[in-house]
């Protein structure tokens, strides 16, 4: 059974080093993302949400996230 929550703690989760800390891990660039993917994902619950966006932005789904970021009036910060 899939966890709810996980999508919601991603919405809001910020990028905690590197080149984009303080992004919001859903506004972070495909590229950035890829980069994760070949080099290996973190361990943990970051790699996980890191490894979440990777396949959500690379297969085009990032409207699946959009109720959640009106629901919770998240606003995608980019620096």
């Amino acid at each position: 059974m899939f966890d709810r929550s996980f999508l919601y703690k991603l919405v809001v989760a910020k990028m905690p080093y590197g080149q984009y800390k303080g992004w919001n891990i859903t506004s972070l660039p495909v590229h950035y993302l890829e980069w994760f993917e070949r080099q290996g994902f973190p361990k943990g619950v970051l790699g996980q949400q890191l490894s979440t966006m990777y396949e959500i932005k690379t297969n085009g789904l990032d409207e699946i996230l959009d109720p959640i970021k009106k629901e919770m009036k998240v606003h995608q910060n980019k620096y």
